[in-house]
């Protein structure tokens, strides 16, 4: 048995989200192990954790959530009896491209998942939960009006988002089933360091940075909520030690920006750090075929996640776009 007051098995903790919630846990919870299990995908980057790869109460183990048999043997392995769910793939582009790799990581791996804890916790649920990190695109597309709240009915407009809906229903599936503790939080688009650079901001930061062309989908008219992704860790962090098991929490940044006006302001923060003319970077913008399936609106009602648990972002979006602008140039410069 382990000395620890919780084992946790966070999946996906090299990727951009799951690698600050690792970074988080880790420094804040010396009283927790944090068995961090990744299969370092093209989307990782162990390099994300060198702050915390020698602390005494981390662990990494090379694992694919599509392998059922070294799911099981690290739950065993290490005791755990918490798991945080992150890893997924998660691009809708390649999702278009190959949506069965979607399916066998998004479903079956969050299936495994399941499986080996309704089998290793064999109906001791005290001081368990399997948390499951999902996304609002499961809830489909909106109009200029309205929010998604966490009634709202399931209509994924994408392979990437049907996977994740079917992931999601899973997981409510053993709640009601199986009575294993599950919550499920569902995210609108993050935002910051460490995310991959197929990303929409990190990707228009650096062809801004090289002169290249900014290529926007359709009229740049398509709205997103997004949110820090430290004020989304906060927010996981919160419901995994105060959330109700068997309940579902949307969070989201109350940040909803078209697509152009969002790279305009990427274009005035790279310019003005790059010391360019103000907006110059505006003539790279070039306008391209719409995406197929091209969700118009994404929008977060947070209230259940204020009101229930106290939770409200704590970054602007102002500032933190400038973090985030700053973190890539940084890293561009160095590279």
């Amino acid at each position: 048995m382990s000395n620890y007051k919780k084992n946790i098995l966070i999946t996906g903790g090299a990727g951009f989200i799951g690698s600050h919630l690792v970074i988080q846990l880790v420094k804040e919870y010396s009283d927790y192990r944090i068995i961090n299990i990744d299969s370092l995908t093209y989307a990782s980057n162990i390099k994300n954790l060198v702050d915390i790869e020698k602390s005494s109460n981390y662990v990494f183990e090379k694992i694919d959530i599509r392998d059922k048999k070294s799911i099981y043997e690290v739950i065993v392995k290490y005791d755990i009896d918490n798991i945080i769910h992150l890893a997924a793939e998660s691009h809708v582009d390649n999702s278009i491209k190959e949506p069965l790799e979607f399916a066998k990581t998004n479903v079956i791996g969050t299936l495994n998942l399941l499986e080996s804890a309704r089998e290793l916790w064999k109906n001791d649920f005290s001081n368990k939960c399997f948390y499951h990190v999902s996304t609002d695109e499961v809830y489909g597309s909106l109009g200029q009006q309205g929010s998604f709240s966490e009634t709202t009915a399931y209509d994924p407009r994408s392979p990437y988002s049907a996977s994740k809906a079917s992931s999601d229903h899973f997981v409510k599936a053993y709640f009601h089933t199986y009575k294993i503790p599950i919550i499920i939080s569902n995210c609108s688009n993050n935002y910051g360091p460490n995310q991959h650079s197929e990303k929409l901001i990190p990707l228009m930061v650096s062809k801004i940075f090289k002169n290249e062309s900014l290529p926007i989908y359709g009229d740049g008219k398509n709205i997103r909520d997004w949110l820090f992704v430290k004020d989304h860790i906060y927010a996981i962090d919160l419901i995994f030690h105060k959330g109700k098991k068997g309940e579902t929490y949307n969070i989201g940044g109350n940040n909803e920006l078209n697509n152009i006006d969002l790279v305009n302001k990427i274009i005035f923060e790279v310019d003005a750090a790059l010391e360019r003319p103000f907006g110059s970077s505006k003539k790279l913008i070039s306008f391209v075929a719409d995406r197929k399936g091209h969700d118009f609106r994404y929008s977060i009602d947070s209230s259940k996640l204020k009101n229930e648990l106290g939770w409200i972002p704590r970054i602007s979006f102002e500032k933190g776009l400038q973090l985030t602008v700053e973190w890539y140039l940084k890293s561009l410069k160095r590279n």
